[in-house]
């Protein structure tokens, strides 16, 4: 799928992230459960990759500062403004990641979640981290992927060509194979829903 129609996706889902978003910080969730523990781990300087309607700024720790990038222009403007509903100190790039570069050691806290299932090689993305995120920094991960489930597994791979047209994410792949083929030193990692959600802490 070309950069220019995964925008243009994402900029259709925009307002239904944006909306879920918001319901979510009125109401606690297991997911959101799961993204407060994990970003209770982010400090200093924060890379925030593919940063969708800003789902992870109500969670973020004081004196933070995020550079937060996202492929579509809808999900960026919709995450400036959750930035300041959260007063969140934050920097916006409508940019592809995976065509930016920032110098090595940029971050002390690079952050995905439910973003890996878009790029187009995941594994040279988490790469990328690795080389901005600073030694004993820290990636953190949430992401969705194939189940340990078997019938569930199943399912993701039958519907995985539909969901990639329709909503420009693939629903199968080993988040944990990615992260090891990346070779990033895991210090946490732990699986939910069926295996299908991948909660990482690494380091670089």
């Amino acid at each position: 799928m070309r950069n220019v129609d995964l925008a243009r996706l994402f900029d259709r889902q925009a307002k239904r992230y944006d909306l879920r978003g918001q319901k979510d910080e009125r109401r606690v969730t297991p997911l959101v459960r799961i993204r407060k523990m994990l970003l209770a781990k982010a400090s200093g300087r924060v890379l925030e990759a593919a940063v969708g309607a800003g789902a992870n700024f109500p969670h973020y720790p004081a004196l933070v500062h995020v550079t937060a990038v996202d492929i579509s222009p809808e999900m960026v403007a919709r995450a400036r403004q959750a930035a300041e509903r959260h007063r969140v100190t934050a920097e916006f790039y409508v940019e592809d990641l995976e065509r930016m570069e920032f110098p090595e050691d940029a971050f002390d806290t690079v952050v995905s979640t439910l973003s890996l299932c878009g790029y187009a090689d995941p594994v040279d993305m988490l790469r990328k981290f690795r080389r901005w995120c600073r030694p004993q920094g820290r990636i953190l991960l949430l992401e969705h992927g194939a189940a340990s489930f078997a019938p569930l597994r199943l399912l993701q791979h039958g519907i995985d060509p539909l969901q990639v047209r329709k909503v420009g994410c693939h629903a199968n792949r080993d988040i944990l194979a990615i992260a090891r083929a990346a070779d990033l030193r895991m210090l946490r990692e732990e699986r939910k829903f069926l295996g299908a959600l991948y909660v990482i802490e690494a380091e670089p």
